[in-house]
């Protein structure tokens, strides 16, 4: 088989006719959307949204125990379906995002890989997604129209999320939420074919089409306690990896708060600006972001003029107030895993209403520790009444003792 190296398969452009590639589950709506766009190009995906104990004992078996808790959820959730019986091993690839920057995300793919080798089953690929060129795929590959749609994509998911969260706590009909997620996916993944002329018109549809759905759910026009959930990003989102933390806010009577996927893209982009203010970096790198950044951020403020004084949903907050919400807390050279990102975060929902958070912690990733748990004590302090807990997740984390917490703080908020 051809490889990159002699440690690594290669995803050729034959395999993308033949193989199926597994995508480990982090973000229910915008992975689904995401994977739609992609297979309107040709390419056969299925997201994982597989549960229970043998997925933890693989990654336990295959991933150090040093290593952060999102790598040892994402590669035994991969190893687990790989010897599912599912699937064929000869026609499955697997993919995984490699973000750059001092995250140990950027090395699961060689974790994955370390695995696979344990498993013989080094001949399987494994695709990186990046836009650092940190490693190409034959057969994988992201055109500038895909990488404008995955761009849309990503901004029409938070808004799905957004109003999801709104209606799920307070629908009549059992499955009217999650049935207007299924419709809009559906719709928008027809239009994102690689045929359509992309425009602010057709953009403005979607949107409009979007909201439209969700405001004709009927709802029970109850009040329940907000909750916010911040974090790093994969046990933020990730079913899996925060033990289904939204079904159990959902089950005790509360309704989820989340700010969306966008404002960390904003953030990693808005990082290389201030690498060139505080470290001398790239200027033509600079310069280039700073475009990126402000085209995207045109984008989701075209989506808060849609939500703005609409009657029924609350509207999402601007990305650059959230980094300016941020000023009094913490530098914005923190950029370390998710940074003062997951500050303003924090701070971002004490001042839209949210009195009630919690921060999510994986085991093993001491930059978010720092800018998470190290900073409650200071927002609670400028922000009272505002009640923040920190709920770590790890193998070895009880589920009990971690709901039993959140009990606590949801009683003192009622």
């Amino acid at each position: 088989m051809q490889t990159l190296n002699t440690k690594s398969a290669v995803f050729t452009e034959q395999m993308k006719q033949t193989h199926t590639i597994l995508v480990p589950n982090m973000l229910p709506i915008q992975l689904k959307l995401m994977i739609a766009i992609l297979e309107n190009y040709g390419y056969k995906m299925e997201l994982l949204e597989t549960e229970g104990p043998s997925i933890v004992e693989y990654g336990l078996k295959n991933v150090h125990n040093d290593t952060c808790y999102p790598a040892l959820l994402v590669i035994g959730q991969l190893i687990d379906a790989l010897h599912s019986g599912k699937y064929d091993l000869n026609k499955v690839a697997l993919i995984l995002p490699q973000t750059g920057g001092g995250c140990r995300a950027s090395n699961y793919i060689h974790l994955m890989r370390k695995a696979l080798k344990n498993n013989g089953l080094e001949h399987i690929p494994v695709i990186s997604l990046n836009t650092m060129g940190l490693e190409s795929s034959p057969g994988f590959k992201i055109t500038p129209q895909m990488m404008y749609q995955i761009l849309y994509a990503l901004i029409l998911g938070d808004l799905i999320m957004h109003l999801y969260h709104q209606t799920r706590p307070y629908e009549v009909q059992t499955g009217a939420s999650q049935k207007a997620v299924d419709n809009c996916i559906s719709v928008i993944s027809k239009e994102f074919n690689g045929r359509t002329a992309f425009g602010s018109r057709l953009m403005d549809k979607l949107y409009d089409r979007v909201i439209g759905e969700f405001s004709a759910i009927k709802l029970t026009g109850e009040s329940k306690v907000k909750v916010g959930i911040v974090g790093e990003i994969y046990v933020k989102f990730s079913p899996l990896g925060n033990n289904n933390l939204e079904e159990f806010l959902l089950s005790e009577n509360a309704e989820v708060v989340m700010p969306g996927l966008l404002d960390f893209c904003l953030y990693c982009i808005y990082g290389d600006i201030q690498d060139r203010r505080l470290y001398g970096r790239s200027l033509k790198a600079a310069v280039a972001s700073k475009a990126i950044y402000k085209f995207i951020l045109s984008k989701q403020r075209r989506v808060l003029e849609k939500l703005k004084g609409h009657p029924r949903f609350r509207n999402m907050t601007d990305f650059e107030e959230t980094r300016r919400g941020v000023k009094p807390y913490i530098n914005l050279g923190a950029q370390m895993g998710e940074g003062w990102l997951l500050t303003g975060e924090m701070v971002e929902l004490a001042h839209s209403g949210v009195r009630n958070i919690i921060c999510t912690q994986p085991f093993g990733c001491l930059p978010n520790h720092i800018v998470g748990k190290g900073m409650i004590r200071q927002i609670k302090e400028k922000n009272p009444g505002v009640n923040i807990i920190s709920i770590d997740y790890d193998p070895g984390a009880s589920r009990i003792n971690q709901e039993n917490r959140i009990k606590l703080m949801l009683a003192a908020a009622k």
